[in-house]
C-alpha cells in the first residue's frame, strides 16, 4: 500500500494523459457482459495499475474459497454463498459437504408457484384478486427489493408493490392509506421473524387488515427462516419462504427476499435477473484480472480512497428508475467494508471503505454538482448510463440524458481555466477588478476523476449484472484490505441501547445512569408526552 501511496503523491493531471496517448480510452476500459467500463478519466497509469494488481494477488484464491462454500465470514463462522441463489440448474455448491442447490432450486420453484397463483388470481384476498403487495422489512430485506422493483418498472405486470421499512409510524400509515385491505397481500421479511422494526410494522398492518378482513393472516406471507415464529403469527408453512445463514441480508434479494420482485415482474423475468447475475459471476471467476470488471472497479476505488485519500465516492446513475441504487449501494458497501479492524482483530494500518452517496442525473446536477465541480472536496464520480431507454416515443429525452451524462464527466476532467473565464466575463461586459472577481467565480479546477459504466438497456438481466458487479467489487476490496466484509457488528450497539431506552421513555423504568445529554432529551420527550 505504501508504494501505491507514493505513486499517488506523484499522480499526473488527467486531461494531458489523453494528449500523450491517443489510445488511452481503449487501453483504460474493459468490455464484458454487455457492459463498457471506462476508467480512463482517472489519474491511473501503467505504474499505478501494476501496483494495484500486485495488491490483488490474493483475490483469485479468496474467490475460489468463496464460491467453494468455505466459511470466509470468519467472525461468524459462515459461508458466503449468495451466488448460489442465482446459480443455474446443474450447479453443485457444497457447504459442510452437503450440496445446497437442491434446496435453493426447490425454494425458487415454490416462490414461482406462489407468485403465479397470486398474479393469475388463483390466490385471492377476501375482496378478490390481489391488487397490492406490501413488503415489510428493513435493511437488506427492504433496500434491494425496493430498488429492483423500481428499476424494472417497465417489466412490472403484476400487483402494485409498496415497501415499508421505517418504524416511524408515518411510513406504514402513509403506505396503507388508500389501499384496499381485502385485496392486499403483506410480505413480512425478517430472517429471524423478530426484527423489532419489522415486527412492529407487521402487527400494525395485521391490525389494519383485521378491521376489514375476517382472517388477516390469510393475506400474509413470511420471508423468514423461523417457521415457528411465523406460525405463531398465523402464517402457515406453505407461505413461509426461508433461506440459510450463508446468505447475508444485504446480499439476499436473489432468493426469497426477492419475492416482491418476482410478484411484480413474474418468474420468467426474475429468472432473467438471476441469469444476468450468474453471467457476471462467471466473468468474475474466469476473466483475467486485467479484464475483470469487478476487479477493475475495486482497484479504481482503492486508488481513489486509499491512495489519493478521497473520503467519498458518488454514484450517479443517469436513469430515473435507478433512483434507489445509491441507497442500495450505501448499505452494500458501507455495511460490508465500513470496518476498523482486520480479520484477526488488529487495527487497520490504512483506511477501509469510503462514504458512498449519490442521486440520479439529471436531478443531481441541480442539487450537489456545484460541490463536485467547484467545491474544495474531491468526490470521485461513478456514472452509470444506458444507451437506450424504454420509451421510444421519448427518444429525444434519452439523447438529452446521455449527453448530460457524458458532458458532466468531461467537465469534471477538463474544467475551465482562468483565461477562459476572463474571456466569458469580458463578453458579458465586465471590466477591471470586477472582471477578475467575476472570472474567479467561473473557474472550474477540473482534474476531477470519474468512471462510466455504459450498457445497452436496463433489462432484468442487465440489472442482475450491475448488482453482482458491485457485490464482487465489495469482495475484492475487502480481500485487499484484509477485512471481513460479511459481518455487521456496527449495527448492533445502537439497537441494544434503543431496547433499553424504550421503557425509560414510557416511564416504566428509571433513567438513572444515563449521560447528561440523553437524560435531558428523555426528559424533553416525557414533558411533551406528559409522561410521569
Amino acid at each position: 500500500m505504501q508504494n501505491l501511496i507514493k505513486l499517488a503523491q506523484a499522480a499526473p493531471a488527467i486531461a494531458p494523459l489523453f494528449d500523450a496517448d491517443s489510445t488511452r480510452a481503449k487501453a483504460y476500459s474493459a468490455k464484458a457482459c454487455g457492459m463498457l467500463f471506462d476508467y480512463s478519466k482517472t489519474a491511473l497509469t501503467k505504474a499505478s495499475l501494476d501496483a494495484l494488481f500486485a495488491l490483488a494477488k490474493d483475490v483469485p484464491a479468496a474467490r475460489t474459497a468463496m464460491f467453494a462454500g468455505e466459511k470466509i465470514n470468519t467472525t461468524e463462522g459462515r459461508a458466503v454463498l449468495h451466488t448460489a441463489l442465482r446459480a443455474p440448474k446443474g450447479t453443485q455448491v457444497l457447504v459442510d459437504g452437503v450440496d445446497v442447490m437442491p434446496e435453493v432450486l426447490a425454494t425458487r420453484a415454490r416462490m414461482a408457484t406462489f407468485c403465479n397463483a397470486v398474479r393469475e388470481g388463483r390466490f385471492q384476498g377476501q375482496g378478490g384478486a390481489i391488487t397490492d403487495i406490501v413488503n415489510i422489512g428493513i435493511g437488506g430485506s427492504d433496500l434491494g427489493p425496493d430498488m429492483a422493483t423500481l428499476a424494472l418498472a417497465p417489466y412490472a405486470d403484476g400487483p402494485r408493490t409498496h415497501f415499508v421499512s421505517n418504524v416511524d409510524g408515518a411510513h406504514i400509515a402513509d403506505t396503507l392509506k388508500g389501499l384496499d385491505a381485502t385485496t392486499t397481500l403483506v410480505l413480512v421479511a425478517s430472517k429471524t421473524f423478530s426484527t423489532i422494526e419489522t415486527m412492529t410494522n407487521a402487527e400494525t398492518a395485521r391490525n389494519w387488515m383485521a378491521e376489514t378482513v375476517k382472517d388477516p393472516a390469510a393475506q400474509f406471507a413470511a420471508i423468514s427462516s423461523n417457521e415457528e415464529r411465523a406460525g405463531a403469527f398465523g402464517i402457515p408453512p406453505e407461505r413461509v419462504f426461508g433461506f440459510e445463514d450463508w446468505v447475508g441480508g444485504r446480499y439476499s434479494l436473489w432468493g426469497p427476499i426477492g419475492l416482491s420482485i418476482m410478484l411484480a415482474i413474474g418468474p420468467d423475468d426474475f429468472d432473467a435477473f438471476l441469469a444476468g447475475a450468474a453471467e457476471m459471476d462467471a466473468h468474475f471467476c474466469e476473466a483475467d484480472l486485467a479484464e475483470n470488471l469487478p476487479v477493475l472497479l475495486a482497484l479504481v476505488g482503492l486508488w481513489h480512497h486509499q491512495a489519493l485519500g478521497h473520503a467519498s465516492r458518488v454514484v450517479l446513475p443517469y436513469d430515473q428508475r435507478l433512483d434507489k441504487l445509491p441507497d442500495y449501494l450505501q448499505q452494500l458497501e458501507m455495511e460490508s467494508n465500513g470496518k476498523r479492524v482486520s480479520k484477526d482483530g488488529q487495527t487497520l494500518p490504512h483506511g477501509s471503505g469510503p462514504i458512498v452517496w449519490g442521486a440520479p442525473g439529471t436531478n443531481g446536477q441541480h442539487a450537489f454538482y456545484q460541490l463536485l465541480h467547484q467545491g474544495t472536496e474531491v468526490a470521485p464520480a461513478e456514472f452509470l448510463v444506458a444507451m437506450r431507454g424504454h420509451e421510444p416515443a421519448l427518444a429525444h429525452h434519452h439523447a438529452l440524458l446521455v449527453s448530460n451524462c457524458l458532458a458532466q464527466s468531461q467537465a469534471m476532467m477538463l474544467g475551465r481555466s482562468l483565461g477562459a473565464a476572463r474571456a466569458i466575463c469580458a463578453e458579458l461586459g465586465f471590466e477591471g477588478a470586477e472582471l477578475e472577481a467575476q472570472a474567479a467565480q467561473r473557474v472550474f479546477e477540473g482534474n476531477r476523476p470519474s468512471t462510466t459504466l455504459a450498457y445497452e438497456q436496463l433489462t432484468p438481466a442487465m440489472l442482475g449484472k450491475i448488482i453482482a458487479l458491485y457485490e464482487h467489487r465489495v469482495f475484492v476490496e475487502g480481500v485487499i484490505l484484509g477485512i471481513n466484509s460479511y459481518d455487521q457488528f456496527g449495527v448492533e450497539l445502537g439497537k441494544e441501547l434503543a431496547t433499553g431506552l424504550a421503557p425509560v421513555l414510557s416511564g416504566e423504568t428509571s433513567g438513572e445512569g444515563l449521560d447528561g445529554s440523553t437524560a435531558a432529551l428523555v426528559g424533553y420527550y416525557q414533558s411533551v408526552n406528559s409522561v410521569k
